[in-house]
Parts: C-alpha cells; sequence; structure tokens
C-alpha cells in the first residue's frame, strides 16, 4: 500500500516547478489560473523571485500548493500515473490543502484564496519580532514536553509547533520564552536550530488567526475526498468534509502531529511513501521515524519516470 505526502512551509525556492511549467500547458493553466484568483503574478514570484517576495508566508502558502498540484496532475494526468493503490493522501500543515485538492475534495481557486489569506493572518497575528520557532534535535516528544512544563514558572506561551519526526521537533512561541528554553537546553548540550520565520506558527498565539479564518473556511464548498486524508490535528483520518473544515481552522494554533501520521500509516500497512512537491524534508522525516519502507520524492520529470519504473518492478 501507498501514501502520497504533499510538503509545507520551508521547502519553497526560486524557480521550483519550472521544468513542469515550461513544458505542460496544463501546468501553465494552473499557474495562470493562481494568478487570476490572486489578482497578481504568483507565477512571477515563483519562478523568477525575488526570495524575499517568495519567503513572505501570504505569497510562500499559495506558491507550495501551486507547486505541488502542478506535479500532481503531471504524474496523473501527462504520465497516466494510477493511484487506485494508494490509501492515504497527507499534507504538512499547508500541505494538508495540497493533499485535500488533490483528492477533489476542494477546488484548487478556493485552496490558493485561502491559503494566501492563512498566510496573511498568520503573518500579521503576532508583531513581528515577538516570536519565534527553533528546532530541537535528539530528544523525545516527552522529553520536549517535560522540559517545557519544568520552566513554566519562567514563561508565558512556548508550545510543540511541530512534531516532525524521530529527534526533531520544533516549538513556538513568544520570543523571549523560546529563548529561555533555548539557552536551558544549551546548557545540557542538546541542538537547538533557530528558524528562519516571520510568526510563532502552530502556537495559541495563532488563535487570533484561527478566528480570522473561520468564517473563509466555513464558507467554502468542501465534498468528501476520493482518498482518505490523514489530518495533522488528530494524526488520523478524517474525510466528513465538515470535521476537515473545523481541523483546519484547529491546525493554524495546534501541533502539527507529523510523526504521529507517518506511524499511523505505517501500521496500517503502508510501505512506499510519495512526497510530491519542492524539496525533499518530508522524505527524510519518515527515514527518521521509521524503519523498512521506502520514500520518493518528485521534483523533476526524472523523478516520475524513475518513480514510474520503480512501480513496475
Amino acid at each position: 500500500m501507498n501514501a502520497l505526502l504533499f510538503p509545507g512551509q520551508g521547502s519553497q525556492i526560486v524557480g521550483m516547478g519550472a521544468e513542469f511549467y515550461n513544458n505542460y500547458k496544463s501546468v501553465k493553466n494552473i499557474f495562470e489560473s493562481a494568478d487570476e484568483k490572486l489578482g497578481f503574478s504568483l507565477s512571477k514570484i515563483i519562478l523568477e523571485g525575488s526570495s524575499d517576495h517568495l519567503q513572505l508566508t501570504k505569497n510562500t502558502q499559495p506558491a507550495i500548493l501551486t507547486v505541488s498540484y502542478s506535479i500532481f496532475k503531471t504524474l496523473r494526468d501527462e504520465f497516466g500515473f494510477d493511484f487506485k493503490s494508494f490509501k492515504y493522501f497527507a499534507g504538512h500543515s499547508l500541505g494538508e490543502y495540497s493533499a485535500l485538492v488533490s483528492s477533489g475534495s476542494l477546488e484548487f481557486e478556493d485552496a490558493i484564496y485561502l491559503l494566501h489569506e492563512r498566510g496573511k493572518a498568520m503573518q500579521n497575528a503576532v508583531p513581528v519580532g515577538e516570536g519565534a520557532m527553533i528546532a530541537i534535535l535528539g530528544l523525545k516528544t516527552e522529553d520536549v514536553k517535560s522540559f517545557i512544563d519544568g520552566q513554566k514558572d519562567k514563561i508565558e506561551v512556548c508550545e510543540i509547533a511541530n512534531d516532525n519526526a524521530t529527534g526533531q521537533i520544533i516549538i513556538s512561541g513568544k520570543k523571549n520564552c523560546v529563548n529561555i528554553i533555548q539557552n536551558s537546553l544549551k546548557e545540557k548540550k542538546i541542538k537547538t536550530i533557530p528558524l528562519k520565520v516571520s510568526a510563532p506558527f502552530h502556537c495559541s498565539l495563532m488563535k487570533k488567526a484561527a478566528e480570522e479564518m473561520s468564517k473563509k473556511i466555513n464558507n467554502t464548498l468542501f465534498k468528501k475526498p476520493l482518498f482518505q486524508i490523514i489530518n495533522n490535528v488528530e494524526a488520523k483520518v478524517e474525510n466528513d468534509p465538515a470535521k476537515i473544515k473545523k481541523l483546519l481552522i484547529d491546525q493554524i494554533y495546534s501541533t502539527v502531529k507529523w510523526r504521529e501520521s507517518i506511524i499511523y500509516m505505517e501500521k496500517s500497512g503502508i510501505k512506499n511513501f510519495i512526497e510530491i512537491g519542492p524539496g525533499k524534508a518530508l522524505s527524510g522525516m519518515v527515514k527518521r521515524t521509521i524503519e523498512d519502507v521506502n520514500s520518493f520524492s518528485i521534483n523533476s520529470i526524472a523523478d516520475i519516470r524513475d518513480l514510474i519504473n520503480e512501480f513496475k518492478k
């Protein structure tokens, strides 16, 4: 059994998707549709930059969706790849929107609008410079939780934002609180990496953004997906459109349970994880978390041909 994975923020790079854009009219149509929906040239930002413009959350989120969906459409429509053997679709944070679009639950144009608005809401929820996020390497999730709990008397908001993989956890919160945790971890010789982000995502400081997105998400048509969707909040299947909407709202301020999602899929019999979209971050997370499974990253036409050949074996 197979699962399809879609990346989130952090995978973006100027020029991503250019090979598909230059070779397939269907992909140009997707890019043009995104431009028309947003009222500005997202295509130019994706294909030509500047990098600073692409890094803006309001641009990054719809940009990654555009490229991920373009690769999915190329694989399915241009190469005739059959997804019947795929049990689950899953996406990391904004990647959940890519999964929903690719599974027929959400129209691409609606998702583009929602992600642009989501990016703006998340960016504006906390003044620039007041929040921070760091990656913690080598600790178990329970240990990080215990460590944060042990500092409760010193900190206000500091929470696990992403449980990405075994030994790779992201925390998010007020900058001074995150700094206290980071300094304490350094004293214990535990490696941490500050993340270049514009806001503290996936923590309770994002509740304002969730409230702002609530009406927009609830006013959007969602259909029952054609594939089973693993949601980030619960790390399990949810295919009811009304519940999907609620989970997408909750996701904005909740922990992305990606490690748990990978384990859930593996325990359900998944042996092949296929990552579609820019970068290879999710494939790396799979390898860190589970042994004896295959992971593939699809970033180019050559990658598609390799995947098809692999599935023919």
